[in-house]
């Protein structure tokens, strides 16, 4: 098998991921879903749908064939939105090489996935789907990392999480560059509970940005003090669901990616949560769950909103107290006004 990279998923953190692999010399073959996207790529170097105004390597291509896409790599990172990752898994279920287990897998979906009884992390719910081996081999990477800087060479930090160490160095390996420094982690548990859970924390964040504009008694120090307790929040939440490092939360698996998610100009979350008070952009939506239904309507992909659902069930189920959590969910099911959600927050 040639030694090639295939990426699930060609939004702009996918697309970012596929340049920074292919300054390297490494041949990158994204799968799109749409096919503006994969002409726009293939035929002029760029992605004008979700990362415009940057050119791309001429080793990165693209492909709406998805089997192609999974087909004869060394590595394979998933990096679809969380509504539709479970769905693409399975479709790429009898692509030889991952049936046989060649293919060493990473993952940069951020949030929960549904199940019976609890939500469950993503890295649990694609090892049980994926051939047995795999199972404490897939490889979870995240980090403070907005695509907009990592396709120009910024540089940036990431964590490489895998019970496989062997697995984390691989992709280490792979993804560390001049501009990208990328550390290894055996605390898949709580990286993944900092990703997910750093974008709800982000809405409220950006719903007091925005109230903050108007206001004599918030500012930067109450957001601080929001985003403090948030990472609190974080802590509980990932020590509940079974993190084995403290350290993780302190790290940019949890600090570095809650600050640069809430504070940056290219957070969507913090947009969203913006977008609430100044667009009244939940005025169309009945509940979280219609708004989830008719998440595309938004147009952008805000990943907290459905974090925010599978985190209050969570929090409900082990009995934690988060209030910024629970304040988020309410905003979002229209039980409670966002100002003064916020208000009686902080």
């Amino acid at each position: 098998m040639r030694k090639k990279v295939g990426i699930i998923g060609a939004g702009a953190w996918g697309t970012a991921l596929a340049q920074a692999i292919a300054v390297k010399g490494i041949e990158v073959e994204i799968w799109a879903f749409e096919k503006d996207v994969e002409e726009s790529i293939n035929q002029r170097h760029t992605n004008e749908r979700y990362l415009k105004g940057y050119n791309l390597d001429h080793r990165v291509s693209a492909t709406t064939d998805l089997i192609r896409a999974a087909s004869d790599k060394e590595y394979l990172i998933l990096a679809m939105p969380s509504l539709y990752l479970l769905k693409t898994v399975k479709s790429i279920l009898t692509v030889p090489n991952i049936m046989e287990g060649q293919t060493v897998i990473g993952i940069v979906t951020k949030g929960f996935m549904p199940s019976d009884d609890q939500p469950k992390l993503i890295v649990e719910t694609v090892e049980n789907y994926l051939p047995g081996f795999y199972k404490g081999n897939v490889v979870y990477i995240s980090g403070p990392s907005h695509a907009e800087e990592v396709v120009q060479g910024i540089i940036t930090g990431l964590i490489s999480a895998c019970q496989n160490a062997k697995n984390s160095i691989r992709f280490r390996e792979l993804l560390t560059s001049k501009s990208l420094r990328v550390f290894s982690s055996l605390d898949v548990v709580g990286v993944q509970a900092a990703a997910a859970l750093k974008n709800v924390v982000a809405i409220a964040f950006g719903i007091l940005d925005a109230i903050k504009e108007g206001s004599d008694i918030f500012g930067d120090n109450t957001e601080s003090l929001l985003l403090a307790a948030g990472l609190n929040e974080i802590q509980l939440m990932g020590t509940a669901l079974g993190a084995t490092h403290p350290e993780t939360f302190t790290s940019i698996a949890g600090v570095g990616d809650l600050d640069v998610t809430c504070r940056s100009q290219y957070g969507r979350n913090r947009r969203f949560g913006r977008e609430i008070i100044l667009k009244n952009i939940l005025k169309p939506f009945h509940n979280i769950d219609d708004l989830i239904g008719r998440i595309s309507e938004i147009g952008y992909l805000p990943e907290g909103i459905v974090a925010a659902k599978y985190a209050w069930q969570l929090k409900e189920k082990h009995k934690l107290r988060l209030d910024i959590v629970s304040a988020v969910y309410k905003i979002l099911n229209k039980e409670a006004s966002p100002q003064e959600a916020i208000r009686h927050l902080v």
